[in-house]
């Protein structure tokens, strides 16, 4: 081990928020559906699965346009809003999460690590009583989380328009292969932030949609929140979301403060004008696979931010900090990990092939051999 950051020194950092600059934009924005506005506890929306659409996660080295950004010069700090916003919000943080970190001359790459549980969203975090796995194991944290996944995947798909005038930006969808399977309607902004005279941060930022606004087009990002045990969290959705939405919204940010303020910090990266939320809730509390949509609400980023007590100019001085740590490293390839039992992130030292994406074809080739010695 090579460092131990502390949370509590991190929550005191503060710098000026830089100025953002769109570098490329790609793919297009589908127009959010204003009906989910009027969608009520009494008038719920069955969820849907989009089980044909594929949601890509390519992390920040993989990706072909931050290539080519670099080969162009742009830039010497890369990353996702994603990755950022993991580090940026990691004070709030409770379940153990990493980062990898490749440092080569004068540029820093932040990864996530190749097949791991990075892009699964947490479900109850940072509640005071954990969930009780053992009365309950379709509430197990990696079943929790999963399905938080699914739902938030879906319900960013079914709050969009078919056949609406869509937003093209200059670009197609990158990760848009050529197989029968389609990209889920999302769109990235490539941008650039100077954060101070030697840093110059890229990161892929994604947005989820549009919406009207008094004639204009309002850039949204589309959340979903979800009810798995009433009496776990003692708010019942179906019961109080009309009348005590603060009350069930208070609640989720108690039980959920590092994935709330994650989103919030990620829509702020992107630029979005809106933050839609979406509250589901299992159609049966014991059966996990299927939802019903009970309301949605519109927070503009930065008042969100305010409300939750996120400042962002302590986001930025969080990522400035890391930043400067890992440029007095040699070369090569170190590993950010947020302890599981402190309020500390650990920097390892790794291998250089550590953590390299395990190609198909090399698995394929050592299951023909294990097959021939039988």
């Amino acid at each position: 081990m090579l460092e131990q950051i502390q949370f509590a020194a991190l929550s005191k950092l503060n710098v000026p928020e830089p100025q953002a600059v769109d570098l490329v934009r790609c793919g297009k924005l589908e127009c959010y559906d204003k009906a989910y506005d009027r969608v009520t506890p009494k008038f719920s929306r069955k969820l849907q699965k989009f089980e044909d659409i594929v949601f890509p996660n390519v992390t920040t080295s993989q990706d072909p346009v931050i290539k080519r950004l670099q080969e162009q010069k742009e830039g010497n700090v890369y990353a996702t809003d994603k990755i950022l916003s993991r580090l940026m919000c990691a004070p709030r943080s409770a379940y153990s999460w990493d980062v990898v970190v490749t440092k080569v001359g004068d540029k820093l790459f932040f990864d996530k690590r190749d097949r791991g549980d990075f892009d699964l969203l947490t479900v109850h975090e940072t509640a005071q009583e954990p969930v009780d796995e053992e009365k309950d194991p379709h509430n197990s944290a990696s079943e929790l989380s999963q399905e938080a996944t699914q739902i938030n995947q879906n319900f960013s798909q079914q709050v969009l328009v078919e056949g609406e005038r869509a937003i093209e930006f200059d670009e197609g969808n990158p990760f848009e292969g050529g197989g029968q399977q389609k990209c889920a309607k999302q769109a990235y902004r490539y941008r650039k932030w100077e954060i101070d005279e030697k840093t110059v941060l890229i990161a892929r930022c994604e947005l989820d949609g549009y919406a009207d606004n008094k004639g204009q087009d309002a850039l949204v990002s589309i959340k979903a929140l979800n009810e798995f045990d009433s009496k776990a969290t003692g708010v019942d959705w179906r019961h109080k979301l009309e009348n005590q939405r603060g009350a069930i919204l208070a609640t989720e940010l108690k039980n959920n403060a590092n994935k709330l303020a994650r989103w919030t910090a990620e829509a702020l990266l992107s630029g979005a004008d809106q933050l839609r939320l979406g509250y589901v809730t299992r159609s049966m509390m014991k059966d996990n696979r299927s939802h019903l949509v009970l309301g949605t609400q519109m927070c503009k980023p930065r008042d969100f931010a305010a409300q939750i007590n996120l400042k962002v100019g302590n986001l930025w001085g969080i990522f400035k900090s890391i930043v400067d740590l890992c440029r007095t490293l040699s070369d090569g390839k170190y590993l950010l990990m947020k302890d599981p039992n402190k309020q500390t992130i650990l920097l390892y030292q790794v291998p250089g092939d550590a953590f390299d994406p395990v190609e198909e074809e090399d698995e394929e080739e050592e299951e023909d051999d294990v097959n021939e010695e039988d």
